[in-house]
């Protein structure tokens, strides 16, 4: 396969993970600012652009955090190069160069959801159809992803579809568990206190994770609890461990088709090793902080290996 085609299907597949990953963090974001005060909405807010990586280039253009300033900024914003109608428009580039690697169905899913959501996001969304405009992003990137499962062969272009996907989702929970815990609570004198545990139901509504833990916990919450579920739970299909177990294959399957491994496929071994080697006890004696912060940089290693094992071109 050319660089060039292995290129644009694993970042098309990152674009459209990354899209519904914003749009459930905004819905989780949104659901915190109406139920608390300002100042608890406005540091929701502000711990939304801090996950998506978007503080500073926002905090350049805007002098406060008012819910519909972050949500024009993250959907829409010509000024922001990672906005969701930005990422929509390079999957669709990516699907549009990559035309004969991808199905009829695929196509059609990517073009016709982009064409979707630049008519609704043509104009400032208003408070009051927010949650109707994320369930259409969330919609358009879930049917793009339903054509793909449904219609492309299990071949080399489907390793790097899957392959970018969870290299996206990995990233997505580890940064979301990352700041709630080392960013948004305000102070140690608030664990255990409403505000901890509405934010860590927060967390679990931002990887569609509130029903699954609640069914294995009883309604328990506790960050042990949680930290479990979303790192090492690999029924869970956006934790690392599901993540890593999925990355797995797909290296494992562009070896089998290359007759040989690379630097991609022992650098995912070890990063697995790292993970399924430990326990929730183990991460929290080393601090979870610290463990996601290794995790994220490992995670990205492993990014930049397929590309450069792959001869990646944009």
């Amino acid at each position: 396969m050319l660089g060039r085609v292995a290129n644009g299907m694993f970042w098309m597949y990152r674009y459209l993970e990354r899209a519904e990953n914003t749009s459930r963090l905004l819905a989780a974001g949104h659901r915190m600012a109406l139920t608390r005060g300002a100042d608890v909405a406005d540091e929701e807010w502000r711990s939304v652009l801090t996950t998506l990586g978007m503080l500073r280039q926002y905090q350049a253009q805007n002098d406060d955090f008012a819910g519909a300033h972050v949500c024009d900024f993250v959907l829409r914003s010509r000024a922001n190069g990672q906005s969701v109608l930005s990422m929509f428009e390079r999957a669709r580039t990516n699907a549009r160069t990559c035309r004969s690697a991808i199905t009829t169905e695929v196509w059609e899913a990517v073009n016709e959801g982009w064409m979707a959501l630049r008519d609704l996001l043509a104009r400032p969304v208003r408070d009051s159809s927010l949650n109707a405009a994320l369930s259409a992003i969330r919609r358009e990137s879930t049917l793009a992803r339903g054509a793909t499962h449904g219609s492309m062969m299990r071949n080399e272009v489907y390793s790097f579809v899957r392959a970018g996907t969870f290299i996206e989702r990995a990233d997505n929970t580890a940064r979301i568990l990352d700041v709630k815990y080392y960013l948004l609570l305000p102070s140690l004198s608030y664990v255990g206190t409403p505000l901890d545990t509405g934010q860590w139901d927060n967390v679990l509504r931002s990887v569609s994770g509130e029903r699954a833990y609640r069914w294995l916990n009883a309604g328990r919450m506790d960050a042990r609890s949680i930290a479990e579920l979303l790192i090492l739970d690999d029924r869970f299909p956006r934790s690392l461990a599901f993540c890593y177990a999925a990355m797995r294959q797909n290296l494992a399957a562009l070896a089998r088709l290359h007759g040989h491994e690379g630097p991609a496929q022992a650098l995912m071994r070890e990063a697995d090793q790292r993970l399924t080697g430990c326990t929730v006890e183990d991460i929290f004696d080393q601090g979870l902080h610290q463990f996601l912060v290794d995790f994220i940089a490992r995670n990205q290693a492993v990014a930049n290996a397929i590309a450069d094992q792959y001869r990646f071109i944009a």
